[in-house]
């Protein structure tokens, strides 16, 4: 300028869904931006941007993606052929917006001095096509020509192939075509399907080629000049018009989603901002599917429509906003496997796992393009399915979700006569689908004490646990319905099960229950916290959930911010690990409503302060894991390298607290709220969750601490419409 004028990835196999550690740390040099606590996403529906806090996309694990390809894979500013000084970056509260402000850096060559001219990029998302603009105002006493230089590139990388797998052959890449204001970019696939990206700009550059756009803005003192950019399958004409006006529809479909089911407002600031940002992040994770709203499972390596991750979201957000559950039930019963397939691990009844849109999956280079290999996703869709109805008391969509329900459990009796204890287990039927398959699903999740991979088929004790939940809940909906008979068979078969899994998982020396079972019949003797799920479905007796609950909440497990994956003294237990010690806060938030369930409602305030601890440290956004190191005063918690954030159960993990502390419950067949021994979180004095749905009416439920007890009552003009039962 002059005066006057990831990819850090995950593992190169499909056998294991985390990113080897090496590679990820690796990863954290200037040239990669796969610091997810450093880095900002936005989405809408199928479509996501990844990039730093520059708003730069770098090449590596970032990127722009539609359908699970990348179509642009760098796009960075520079000015004056430097990249700017960042100042700060921000999204909007409604997670619409990305804001980075920077500055110019000062060089003796062109005598402009340091940090007189700023920047601001700022962009959003709408129907495929991003919308940026960018505005350089001049704060020096003199006029101004700022150079701006856009550099960009388009690879059309699937994202497995961003992930770190290798393809022996890909399609082609045909020449770039820059003319007057815009670039294309196109890509033959071997799939048959013709992949564009066009970038456009609202001015024509200076100078414009295949990968970089030239501006040179005069720029007088204390004014400001903008540039618009789009950029999507097709070119478009950018302008301040479109814009506004796209941001504006962009704003108020966010706001609608946001608004769904009831809200909770409490009298602590920043404990609200945790749960709007939560809120906010549950919003822009889900997507408007033919079927009904699905919260995708986190961005940017599971942005799509996993069933496990999809079930245990609905299930942390059932309370509050049961919509979500009726949308991913809907779409898993639709796609529920009818045919026995070893390379999609499917079999009849069985619910997916994955679903993938990009090219290796259409060419079947990999089996995710619908992949059933979850042991435990049929089990928690039952659940869900039963929890659900209880919530709602919607007998209508439990008697169209009937079949589908009717085919799971059939898939889990069938699996279950295979085991001579009567588990659910899963061997993979195809070498290329996944090894480990329950929510621990990396290569190395499952051992035995000495460290030895087990032989399978393998039985985990959360998933019989699932089982168990999911037979006692169709016993339930099976006596709504006045079908007796198959009532009593599947509280029967629960009711077996509980006694197999106390008798073969449960370890007495150690008090506490075994991982797994192997394919030998030995335990997998090692403290998970898999049992934890154990309490919150009501299998354990008082007396054993009592042992498990003392240690979750010691040192081998709580580590002053949450709980971790494995107990710190068995033998392959690494803080930094995928697995095997960190801190998944879904996996907490189970935890601390099975304490909940067993009456430890002090014990889930303590853990929903650590959360929110952790939170506060996070920029109020829990990322999918972090590292299990002890919590040392004044330290911040250890980010794991690429995890993925936003992550859909991370976000609801906060409400599922929230719930275990309140003791809130609504019993759609009754119409009733149940409040029992409420508890609030530490530092809040008061608490009202509105518009609470229970049958055709809303309620507006209040907690107020008092002395040493909460209080909890409704506005005066909802008693008498909603019976409010409290407990204390």
């Amino acid at each position: 300028m002059t005066a006057g004028t990831a990819a850090a990835a995950e593992p190169r196999t499909m056998d294991e869904r985390q990113l080897d550690p090496a590679v990820a740390l690796a990863a954290l040099d200037d040239a990669s931006p796969r610091e997810p606590h450093r880095q900002f996403a936005l989405k809408h529906e199928d479509c996501f941007v990844v990039a730093d806090a520059h708003g730069d996309i770098r090449g590596m694990g970032d990127g722009l993606f539609i359908n699970d390809t990348r179509v642009l894979s760098l796009f960075r500013l520079k000015v004056a052929g430097h990249q700017p000084s960042l100042l700060g970056a921000s999204l909007s509260q409604d997670n619409i917006l990305f804001t980075a402000n920077l500055s110019n850096r000062g060089h003796a060559a062109d005598g402009v001095p340091h940090g007189v001219i700023h920047i601001e990029r700022s962009r959003f998302l709408w129907h495929e096509r991003l919308y940026e603009r960018v505005t350089v105002t001049n704060y020096w006493g003199r006029s101004l020509t700022v150079p701006l230089r856009f550099e960009f590139a388009a690879d059309f990388r699937d994202m497995f192939e961003v992930r770190g797998s290798t393809r022996s052959r890909r399609g082609v890449s045909r020449d770039a075509e820059a003319a007057g204001h815009s670039v294309r970019f196109r890509y033959e696939g071997l799939d048959g399907l013709v992949r564009e990206s066009a970038i456009a700009f609202s001015d024509a550059p200076v100078a414009l080629t295949y990968e970089s756009a030239d501006f040179a803005f005069e720029v007088a003192p204390r004014a400001r000049r903008s540039v618009f950019v789009e950029i999507g399958a097709e070119p478009a004409d950018p302008s301040r018009q479109r814009f506004r006006a796209a941001a504006a529809r962009a704003r108020y479909a966010m706001r609608s989603k946001r608004r769904l089911g009831a809200t909770v407002q409490s009298s602590g600031r920043v404990f609200n901002d945790w749960l709007v940002r939560a809120r906010s992040d549950i919003a822009l994770l889900t997507t408007d599917l033919e079927t009904g709203p699905y919260p995708y499972a986190g961005i940017p390596w599971f942005s799509t429509a996993f069933g496990r991750d999809g079930v245990i979201s609905a299930l942390q957000m059932l309370w509050l906003d049961p919509s979500l559950a009726r949308g991913v039930l809907t779409f898993l019963a639709r796609h529920q496997a009818t045919e026995t397939a070893p390379f999609s691990d499917s079999e009849p009844g069985k619910i997916m796992h994955e679903t993938r849109k990009g090219e290796m999956a259409a060419l079947r280079e990999l089996p995710f393009g619908r992949y059933y290999g979850g042991v435990d996703t049929t089990p928690l869709y039952i659940y869900l399915a039963t929890a659900y109805a209880q919530r709602m008391g919607d007998t209508e969509f439990v008697d169209a979700l009937w079949p589908s329900l009717l085919a799971a459990t059939a898939w889990i009796e069938a699996v279950a006569a295979r085991s001579p204890d009567g588990f659910v287990t899963y061997q993979r039927a195809a070498g290329t689908g996944l090894s480990n398959q329950g929510w621990k699903d990396s290569h190395d999740s499952v051992f035995h004490a000495d460290g030895r991979i087990p032989a399978g088929p393998i039985a985990l004790v959360e998933v019989q646990g699932y089982v168990f939940a999911a037979l006692k809940g169709m016993a339930e909906l099976a006596r709504q319905r006045g079908e007796e008979e198959l009532a009593e068979g599947w509280s029967e078969r629960a009711e077996t099960l509980r006694a197999s899994v106390e008798a073969r998982f449960w370890m007495e020396d150690a008090g506490y229950y075994c991982i797994a079972i192997d394919g030998n019949g030995d335990q997998c003797a090692v403290r998970a916290s898999n049992a934890g799920h154990l309490l919150f479905v009501g299998l354990p007796g008082p007396e054993r959930a009592a042992r498990v609950a003392e240690q979750l909440l010691s040192g081998h497990f709580y580590n002053g911010w949450g709980i971790r994956t494995l107990a710190d003294d068995e033998m392959p237990f690494n803080p930094m690990s995928y697995h095997n010690g960190s801190i998944w806060p879904h996996d907490t938030a189970i935890c601390g409503a099975g304490l909940a369930r067993y009456g430890g409602r002090d014990a889930v305030v303590r853990l929903t302060s650590s959360m929110f601890e952790a939170a506060v440290q996070f920029q109020m956004r829990l990322p999918e894991l972090f590292c299990g190191f002890v919590r040392s005063p004044g330290e911040a918690p250890v980010a794991y390298p690429v995890a993925c954030l936003p992550q859909a159960w991370s976000a609801g993990a906060p409400f599922m607290m929230l719930q275990a502390c309140l003791g809130l419950r609504v019993d759609g067949w009754a119409g009733e709220i149940i409040v029992d021994r409420p508890r609030l979180p530490i530092g809040i004095d008061s608490l009202t969750v509105r518009r609470l749905s229970v049958g055709q009416v809303t309620a507006d439920v209040h907690f107020r601490r008092v002395g040493d007890r909460v209080a909890c009552y409704l506005d005066r003009q909802h008693e008498g419409l909603v019976p409010l039962i409290v407990r204390s």
